[in-house]
């Protein structure tokens, strides 16, 4: 074929999901391991992404636009599931943050930021994205807090 018809993937090492555009979260192989069944993980590349925005179908994605579909992920994965937990290390959940705001406190978050920096922490593997989940329970607690005062 001509290589003028074949898209080559972009130089820059930044991996944009080929259905929506948004930039992927590079991931480990072992994150894909732990999140897809073995004859999916072996459709992508050794680099790969996740696809971090929340409406789109594609789960993972490599730089040859191959994708894999939530349909595929072995169980519910924030923020493509609102089911899924925001933590997948210690099961922390949206509802949880939700009862920090109704009880006037920050127990569960604050545990799990202290969780996070111990060697139980297995975000890698745990989460979708293969990153620590503190900063995106963070910003949902305070859009959740600040949405609660402007009621």
């Amino acid at each position: 074929m001509n290589k003028a018809f074949v898209r080559e993937p972009d130089d820059d090492g930044v991996g944009r999901c080929p259905r929506c555009g948004s930039i992927g979260a590079a991931v480990a192989a072992e994150t894909l391991s732990a999140h897809l069944p073995p004859e999916w993980v072996e459709k992508l590349s050794d680099t790969a992404f996740y696809c971090v925005y929340p409406r789109c179908e594609v789960a993972y994605f490599d730089l040859f636009e191959r994708t894999v579909g939530i349909e595929h992920l072995l169980g519910p994965a924030y923020p493509k599931d609102p089911t899924g937990p925001l933590c997948c290390c210690f099961g922390l959940t949206l509802d949880d943050v939700a009862l920090d705001i109704q009880e006037g406190g920050v127990q569960r978050v604050r545990a799990i930021v202290e969780r996070s920096r111990t060697a139980e922490a297995r975000c890698r593997t745990a989460a979708p994205d293969g990153r620590c989940c503190v900063a995106e329970v963070q910003r949902y607690y305070l859009r959740l807090r600040s949405s609660e005062s402007a009621s």
